[in-house]
């Protein structure tokens, strides 16, 4: 199928994200800036919205001054405090200046809206739905609404969209991966430490000072302006809190009011548990036209190109089927706006990423909210960066068509440690070699060197593509490595490693990490991923290992579209830690979550003719 190429224009800001940091460089003229504003705006704080069960959320509402008839909405609902979008340029005045009432909501008890008790995500779907229900009958709205947001609040878009709400016309679902499955917290079956521990620890309080509910509105907006509900979250040494054990401990012993990182960190990935929370399953069905926007540096990029497959297949409309969209960035968490003339993201130079995103958002919900033909659904499917190219690139499905599943297959003589070893990265299937064995010891687990960029108290961990050199020196690291390519090889799509593993103990950590090395000698992370051994039938099994057994391990490295130019090697690093992005692994068999005491594994990776483990890559002619 042929693909089309397409202009690079300017990202601007899109909203205040629940991970706010980056590494990216800045062109002072952006090409093509934010659409200039037909409308002056007007801000009404804090209406109070009933929901079902009578639980009211407090809503900014957005008005265009002057523009008339009844208009389309656009909602957004987070967790992280309404008012920060009441900042000029945010995404509220952009869209009200283009003839849209914005509602922005605190969702179910957080700052300003009612309710007794936070649970991560678990009110969201219905919230969600009751919101539009209002939006949609009230005397200023035409009934259709379209929603909009990052993270929580791209997650909290898919978790109302199950409902099939028939107001529900269009959404925006940006870095929303993590509505599919465990809200982009847990990967391999692995908690993600830095990450998950940080967000609860600033966001995520059952808990919070409430405004009094029986006073007249006039009165409560005049409150809300007077005091300030933002947690104070107290100093921390991250660094040290990570190695907290027991990890089920770790939040508490910070001195936080009560979240429900026990029950995240202590539920197995397959616990009924989880179904409280509302996350999307394969089951569920949709009917609402999407535009999904991630990044290849984020977290959950293959997630997200899952939930675009998933409403293709479980639409009940032709309507809906035929217009899920995605754009793929190249940057780390919710930073679109950080897409410049000269993008560095971590220290990787990926050349002018610049692209039309608010363009492409206004053109989205005018042509689904007011019915404009704008051509927008005529554009590629899918948009996406492709790095080392450093060019955008259309496409109609994802995988790519034509894509070929190339195995790369794991060679040495059995001492593949470190970069300075003879691990090879070859398409040739091994015939008798001898396996890899390293050590690994909890108490010195590899450490987290770039990658995606999980904010919260991951705050001074490096983020996006950062030279690997250092960690490929340990002996704890398994290195394998391609010939330097005398032609450059396009690799899109869905990455997997598949190893042979052996293991002194009942239960540990498989690591993998996929790596460019530049002809200078710069080893740039592209993905990783993980994944606990026990959980290498699926998570609805719990199946330990025996002392020198052989067994399958299969590692989702999420995605990527990445040139390994000419001179350009292929890397892969395999290990069983990458810490503190995931917890580690304590080798007990245990439940891990509540020990302080671990043992020390011996790992074994094996490349031989009955057990070829392999890198397998989605190789585009």
């Amino acid at each position: 199928m042929k693909r089309t190429f397409l202009p690079t224009v300017v990202c601007w800001l899109i909203l205040l994200s629940c991970f706010g940091q980056t590494g990216l460089g800045q062109n002072a003229k952006p090409k093509y800036p934010l659409p200039d504003p037909k409308y002056k705006v007007r801000l009404e704080p804090s209406h109070m919205v009933p929901m079902r069960d009578g639980v009211r959320l407090s809503t900014d509402l957005y008005f265009p001054e002057g523009a008339s008839g009844r208009l389309p909405v656009i909602l957004i609902r987070t967790p992280y405090n309404k008012n920060g979008y009441r900042r000029d340029k945010s995404s509220t005045y952009i869209f009200a200046g283009q003839g849209y009432i914005v509602a922005v909501q605190d969702v179910r008890a957080r700052y300003e809206s009612e309710g007794r008790e936070y649970i991560v995500s678990a009110a969201d779907t219905q919230d969600g739905s009751d919101a539009i229900d209002w939006l949609a009958a009230q005397p200023w709205s035409s009934g259709k609404v379209g929603t909009f947001g990052c993270s929580y609040s791209g997650e909290n878009q898919m978790d109302t969209a199950k409902l099939k709400n028939p107001h529900l016309r269009a959404m925006i679902p940006q870095a929303g991966g993590g509505a599919y499955r465990f809200a982009g917290l847990i990967q391999g079956g692995v908690i993600e430490l830095a990450g998950a521990s940080g967000w609860f620890i600033r966001n995520g309080s059952k808990i919070r000072p409430a405004l009094p509910v029986d006073v007249p509105p006039d009165q409560f907006v005049l409150a809300a302006r007077y005091f300030n509900l933002a947690p104070v979250v107290p100093e921390i040494d991250f660094r040290t809190l990570w190695r907290t054990l027991p990890t089920i401990n770790m939040v508490k012993s910070t001195g936080v009011p009560p979240t429900d990182w026990e029950g995240f960190i202590s539920h197995g990935p397959a616990d009924s548990w989880w179904d409280q929370f509302g996350y999307v399953k394969d089951s569920h069905h949709f009917d609402v036209p999407a535009l999904y926007v991630d990044s290849w540096y984020d977290y959950g990029p293959a997630d997200t190109l899952g939930l675009l497959n998933l409403l293709k297949r479980n639409s009940d409309s032709a309507r809906a089927r035929e217009n899920q969209f995605a754009i793929i960035a190249p940057v780390t968490h919710c930073q679109y706006d950080k897409c410049y003339e000269q993008t560095i993201v971590g220290k990787r130079d990926l050349g002018d990423t610049q692209f039309d995103f608010y363009g492409t958002y206004i053109g989205w919900f005018d042509f689904w909210l007011k019915g404009i033909d704008n051509g927008i659904t005529r554009r590629p499917k899918i948009q996406l960066y492709v790095m080392g190219k450093n060019q955008w690139r259309g496409e109609e499905e994802w995988p790519l068509v034509g894509t070929q599943f190339t195995k790369y297959y794991l060679h040495s003589d059995g001492k593949a440690n470190s970069r300075f070893g003879t691990g090879l990265l070859s398409a040739a299937a091994p015939t008798e070699e001898t396996s890899d064995h390293y050590t690994y010891d909890p108490q010195s687990p590899v450490p987290t060197i770039g990658g995606p960029d999980l904010g919260g108290g991951a705050a001074d961990l490096t983020v996006g593509g950062q030279d690997q050199s250092d960690v490929e020196t340990r002996q704890d690291v398994l290195v394998y490595t391609t010939p330097a390519l005398e032609h450059g090889l396009e690799v899109t799509g869905p990455l997997q490693v598949v190893l042979y593993v052996s293991s002194s103990v009942d239960d540990t950590d498989f690591t993998a990490k996929l790596v460019d090395v530049y002809p200078d000698g710069k080893a740039y992370n592209i993905h990783e991923g993980i994944l606990r051994a026990r959980y290498r039938e699926g998570y609805d099994k719990n199946v330990l290992m025996k002392k020198g057994e052989t067994y399958e391990v299969k590692i989702d490295l999420q995605a990527t579209s990445n040139y390994f130019g000419p001179g350009h090697r292929i890397r892969l690093e395999v290990a069983s830690s990458n810490f503190p992005r995931f917890e580690r692994n304590l080798n007990t068999g245990g439940n891990n979550y509540d020990e302080t005491q671990w043992k020390v594994a011996e790992n074994v990776v094996h490349h031989s003719k009955n057990h070829g483990s392999y890198l397998l890559l989605p190789v585009i002619p």
